[in-house]
């Protein structure tokens, strides 16, 4: 009688961790924690706490469990890691990537396991069509670039230095930022791409200098921006004449204050300032800044604690149900009021469409801010938008 209790036990046991582990839904968060763009994962990190922090660890009767993992910036990692994730985590989402590469290397995983891939930073156009299951909460270079040219054809800049890194999207941000620029009539001078490892920016600076342009049209990713300002600088540039103008990704909130008043007037195109002027958003930095020190959130965390809202509303509306195909149907199309402002997934493409703001960096209360002075409203890709016409 007692090995039958026993035995009777130990399969009750049994039931409940089994029981147990279908009421857990878990979320793989690949980021880069160390390494050179360790601020992208340290802002997406703190703002996927911050999202758990305010909205609790249970939706739709399931608890939402996030198993942070570094793949300190390199694509073998993350791909290692995401297989790790579906096979021994059995994870319901896989989430994070904060470079291109890194996203497209999970691309297959997600396509074969039909698990769906919440892109949070990388922002090259390409990556939602390299797998169904590729939903991004970020942005695209594109979405940014094309703004910024069609600004300064209509402030008499004409002749245009361009300078990115060289990899996805610094690409994207050249040739969506040149072909508007020249279609309205300006002209590009040099098209510059400096090595996304170890950049040196000094011998691309002099020859933007030697070229003598209106202007320096710059993309670096995201925790890159001081290096390149202290060069800028350096080289005498900031007293040449030339305008500094960028995507949002240079005057990065994270690193801005520690680039100096160097900064003030620089124009810049993005989709998030810690400064934008709404309800959500005070309240989204007021929270961030205080559950980490006074950092302030930057492009990237607002990119991760959207995709957090997706995988929530995405369980809501499955009911909790973790079948990939469901829970991607029910990203498409979704739309909600961010602390950027208002966004939706669009259902064609699964990519994010947003609002993009025309910037410039101020001094406000003793701080550099990127000021919003002109909005773009509803903006999509505009590399799958053309591939459409």
């Amino acid at each position: 009688m007692l090995r039958r209790g026993l035995i009777a036990a130990a399969a009750a046991t049994l039931l409940a961790s089994a029981a147990q582990a279908q009421e857990t839904v878990k979320v793989g968060l690949i980021l880069p924690m160390t390494g050179p763009s360790a601020s992208t994962g340290k802002q997406i990190d703190a703002a996927v706490k911050l999202y758990q922090a305010v909205n609790g660890t249970t939706v739709a009767g399931k608890k939402v469990e996030v198993i942070l993992k570094d793949d300190t910036g390199v694509a073998d990692i993350t791909k290692r890691l995401a297989q790790e994730l579906v096979v021994n985590d059995k994870v319901a989402f896989l989430a994070g990537f904060g470079l291109t590469p890194l996203a497209l290397a999970v691309a297959p995983i997600a396509t074969q396991a039909k698990v769906p891939e919440i892109v949070m930073a990388a922002g090259t156009s390409t990556i939602t069509e390299a797998s169904p299951f590729i939903a991004r909460t970020s942005f695209t270079l594109a979405q940014s670039s094309v703004p910024m040219a069609d600004w300064s054809i209509k402030n008499s800049i004409k002749k245009v230095v361009t300078l990115v890194s060289d990899y996805g999207p610094g690409i994207d941000a050249e040739k969506s930022f040149a072909e508007k620029f020249k279609a309205e009539g300006g002209t590009i001078a040099e098209s510059l791409r400096v090595p996304l490892r170890n950049p040196d920016f000094a011998p691309f600076l002099q020859k933007a200098a030697d070229a003598k342009p209106d202007a320096l049209f710059v993309f670096v990713p995201s925790g890159f921006g001081a290096q390149f300002v202290k060069q800028f600088v350096e080289r005498g540039l900031d007293k040449s004449g030339i305008k500094l103008i960028a995507t949002g990704d240079v005057t990065d909130d994270d690193q801005l204050n520690g680039m100096g008043d160097v900064m003030i007037g620089v124009i810049n195109t993005h989709n998030y300032s810690a400064a934008h002027d709404s309800p959500a958003n005070k309240a989204f930095v007021e929270a961030f800044k205080k559950a980490n020190n006074g950092m302030r959130p930057n492009f990237m965390a607002v990119g991760g604690y959207d995709g957090m809202h997706l995988i929530y509303e995405a369980l809501k509306k499955t009911g909790g149900a973790t079948d990939g195909e469901k829970l991607m149907a029910a990203i498409k199309g979704m739309a909600w009021e961010s602390p950027r402002g208002p966004i939706s997934i669009d259902p064609d493409t699964r990519d994010i469409i947003q609002n993009i703001y025309v910037r410039k960096v101020d001094k406000q209360n003793g701080e550099l801010y990127n000021v919003e002075f002109a909005t773009i409203p509803n903006v999509k890709d505009p590399v799958k938008a053309a591939k459409k016409n």
